[in-house]
């Protein structure tokens, strides 16, 4: 055994240094890290003390937690009691045909109370026309729930707090405002860990099903899903703590919801009755209601499908669009969860275009290469060679002429 054993060691450092350096951090360094804190002591104070070795002292005193001991906890949120009462919604994107297709999106709607699956649609992104449709279905099959759960992606929340234009809430949000239903935004993914436990499970069960069924692409894939669903709840709902359902019934007509779940905007009429829309310009059919709607503004509405109309007072105006300017501008923001499907787009776009033709510097002046290089005998130039290569290699050169032969030897 050696000797050295159970005493300490011959590069410790002292007690009194310990004390000291502890007693200036709590002083005045005490929400300082050991790193920085190490910093400071031989900078300020003369103290040269290493970073782990102030890191053992400063854990040892209380004074430093690491990172994984500082993780907050959650505390979980308890079920609400009634079907309907809170939706939670969020959409995921994955590769759901795996390499069969390319990646979508998956609009999630789960009720908070049962854990069912209420909606299931796939669309190429999160985008306000693909969420339009989805709560198109939920509210013809289900009804008008209380409120709906979400994160704060842009169809749901406006990014901008001071707005200078617009009312204040997204397309979707004013949609659901008409319907009557309430939108709620999380703070953060645990607050909706419901929705986002279930996007783990279905990037599983989901995708390993549409593989068995042998589905590839997004229609196939959105009939396949009541089917999925109907057997997911029959395993996985609970029942609710109170057998109250709270769902509405919908008391618009059809033609009204689809009026409620389109993109509308409104649009200030000019002197000629014209109007901006999408880089477009669009004018109005001159009639005795639109003579006086110069200065005004009116309504337009933007269907999934691509129609488009403009309307004042519920009136639909008739109108012309032309000058449309089909070119993007490269300083265009475009949201992060729909950025695949735009790259997608332009792809597609770009193969196919012609393929530019490239030119050397050389090429762009008007040279042209004759093969030529240095210490090779030049050839005659022009005509003169193409009759020297056509000729018999037996029949003789015929003569030049005299005045060319002038111009070669400079004698007459």
């Amino acid at each position: 055994m050696h000797q050295a054993r159970g005493r300490p060691s011959n590069s410790q450092l002292g007690a009194g240094l310990r004390e000291l350096a502890l007693e200036l951090v709590r002083r005045h360094y005490a929400d300082f890290g050991p790193t920085l804190a190490a910093e400071q002591l031989a900078e300020r104070h003369g103290l040269a003390v290493s970073r782990e070795t102030l890191r053992g002292w400063m854990s040892a005193a209380g004074l430093w937690v690491s990172r994984h001991q500082r993780r907050q906890f959650h505390r979980p949120r308890l079920r609400r009691e009634r079907l309907g009462e809170l939706v939670q919604i969020d959409g995921s994107e994955h590769r759901w045909f795996e390499d069969r297709a390319g990646p979508c999106s998956l609009l999630v709607f789960i009720d908070d109370a049962t854990g069912r699956l209420m909606e299931l649609r796939f669309a190429a992104s999160e985008s306000a026309f693909s969420y339009f449709a989805a709560l198109e279905g939920y509210v013809t099959r289900h009804g008008r729930p209380v409120a709906f759960y979400s994160d704060k992606h842009t169809v749901f929340r406006v990014a901008k707090a001071e707005a200078r234009t617009g009312q204040g809430m997204t397309q979707f949000g004013r949609a659901l405002a008409e319907l009557g239903i309430e939108i709620l935004c999380a703070n953060s993914s645990q607050a909706k860990g419901r929705v986002e436990r279930v996007n783990r499970t279905l990037q599983d069960r989901l995708v390993k099903e549409l593989r068995l069924a042998g589905i590839s692409d997004m229609a196939a894939g959105n009939a396949f899903l009541p089917g999925f669903m109907e057997r997911f709840n029959g395993r996985f709902a609970v029942a609710p703590a109170r057998p109250e359902d709270v769902h509405c019934p919908l008391t618009v007509s059809a033609e009204r919801l689809r009026d409620i779940l389109c993109w509308r905007e409104r649009r200030y009429v000019g002197r000629q009755l014209t109007l901006s829309y999408e880089r477009r310009r669009v004018m109005l059919a001159e009639t005795a209601v639109t003579r006086v709607l110069v200065g005004q503004y009116v309504d337009s509405y933007a269907f999934a499908d691509g129609r488009l109309e403009f309307r004042w007072q519920g009136v639909a105006l008739p109108y012309t669009a032309f000058d449309k300017n089909q070119r993007v501008s490269h300083a265009a923001v475009v949201e992060n969860k729909r950025l695949s499907a735009v790259l997608a787009e332009i792809r597609e776009t770009q193969d196919a275009m012609p393929a530019p033709k490239v030119q050397t510097n050389s090429e762009r002046v008007g040279y042209v290469k004759t093969g030529d290089k240095p210490g090779r005998k030049r050839r005659l130039p022009g005509r003169l060679a193409g009759v020297g290569r056509s000729a018999a290699p037996s029949a003789p050169l015929p003569a030049l002429p005299p005045a060319l032969t002038v111009l070669l030897c400079g004698t007459p």
